[in-house]
């Protein structure tokens, strides 16, 4: 196992930041267009936690 913090860890903090800036956004009534962008990153930031895991999770059998 590596030492060190995993990829997928940090991927997966960037997207719970980037849901509550939406979160915030949505709650103080700023442009909605802004908070649309910040819940996509979010999304998008959690689908590549994933399968940044999915694919040290395969690497690490071998």
């Amino acid at each position: 196992m590596k030492k060190g913090i995993n990829k997928s860890i940090l991927f997966y903090i960037a997207s719970v930041l980037f849901f509550i800036a939406s979160a915030i956004g949505f709650t103080s009534g700023n442009e909605s267009s802004m908070v649309i962008v910040w819940l996509c990153l979010g999304s998008s930031f959690l689908c590549l936690g994933s399968t940044h895991k999915k694919k040290e999770n395969n690497t690490d059998d071998k």
